[in-house]
């Protein structure tokens, strides 16, 4: 009876066998846009106290924000992107119960701490998926088409709106029969003096380094969202106590594109339409701050009366 032989072993060629495969992690599951339930609106009021005190915020057409008529608002993105937001959602929160949900560029959640920080108060990361979800539960929606390129303003972009070929918020809007809210905010471009710009980086030796060691290209956009370097009060980078002025337009009913999603002319009218609109506010609201006897810090000391032509503040 013949004896069955095991196979035989080498070591040497075990040593070289590829180890089994390792699964690739998952990414991090996002958080449900729905799941968000905001502060108490007293609570926030009281907390933002000193920053109602040190820029005075005016506030115009509140009454175009109801409750049961949620709306995509989209307006200009200020120097840094963090001065104006608070106070106007804040007034709308305040006269409306309304609590405006965010979309945030991406770059916003890949810095550590601040991503966290904007989500406890209701930020989303700016995807079709999460603007689809907040649309289809009725949420009042903020977005700003310019993203991280309109933060990071150049020498001479105050109050510019940098929203390049970018549709994405109108084609949502159009999707979702949802109307668009446009608005303007005035101020926080004024706070700081830029002293080197994204240009002035990327023809430095620093920016060439930053070019060939690919960090240009792998985080900051090609040089597209490197922050300025401001000097606001004294040589600090405090912001100057300047007055901040906001408008809220009329919505644009986007019924009369419905279907048209994907119409690239349909698209371009809407956002060109909505454009104008925050740029015309934008030049009404400087017309505003020019005849403005309260402006200045000083001057809203020595006159304690009312705005007559305010909303809120």
């Amino acid at each position: 009876m013949s004896e069955t032989r095991k196979p035989t072993r080498h070591p040497k060629n075990e040593a070289h066998a590829a180890p089994p495969a390792t699964p690739r992690p998952s990414p991090p599951a996002q958080p449900d846009p729905l799941a968000f339930r905001p502060p108490p609106t007293e609570l926030l009021w009281r907390l933002s106290a000193p920053l109602r005190a040190y820029h005075r915020p005016r506030i115009f057409g509140l009454d175009h924000i109801a409750a049961d008529r949620p709306s995509l608002l989209v307006g200009n993105h200020t120097i840094y992107g963090i001065l104006d937001v608070p106070h106007l959602a804040l007034a709308i929160y305040r006269r409306h119960g309304v609590f405006l949900r965010s979309l945030g560029d991406h770059l916003h959640f890949q810095i550590p701490g601040w991503g966290d920080l904007l989500k406890s108060f209701g930020t989303v990361v700016g995807t079709r998926e999460n603007c689809a979800k907040l649309m289809q539960s009725g949420q009042h929606i903020l977005v700003f088409p310019g993203g991280g390129r309109e933060v990071a303003k150049r020498k001479g972009e105050a109050y510019k709106l940098i929203w390049k070929e970018r549709t994405g918020f109108v084609r949502m809007a159009i999707a979702h029969s949802y109307p668009i809210t446009p608005f303007a905010s005035v101020g926080p471009e004024d706070c700081y003096d830029i002293v080197v710009d994204a240009n002035d980086v990327m023809r430095s030796p620093l920016g060439t380094f930053l070019d060939r060691a690919g960090i240009t290209k792998r985080f900051l956009r090609d040089g597209e969202v490197i922050m300025p370097l401001s000097r606001g009060l004294g040589f600090t980078l405090l912001p100057r106590p300047e007055r901040f002025y906001f408008s809220i337009g009329e919505p644009i009913d986007t019924r009369r594109y419905a279907g048209r999603q994907d119409d690239p002319e349909a698209l371009r009218a809407l956002r060109e339409e909505v454009r104008h609109s925050v740029e015309n506010q934008i030049a009404r609201l400087m017309q505003v701050r020019a005849r403005d006897p309260r402006r200045s810090l000083l001057g809203s000391l020595l006159r304690r009366d009312k705005d007559e032509d305010e909303d809120e503040g």
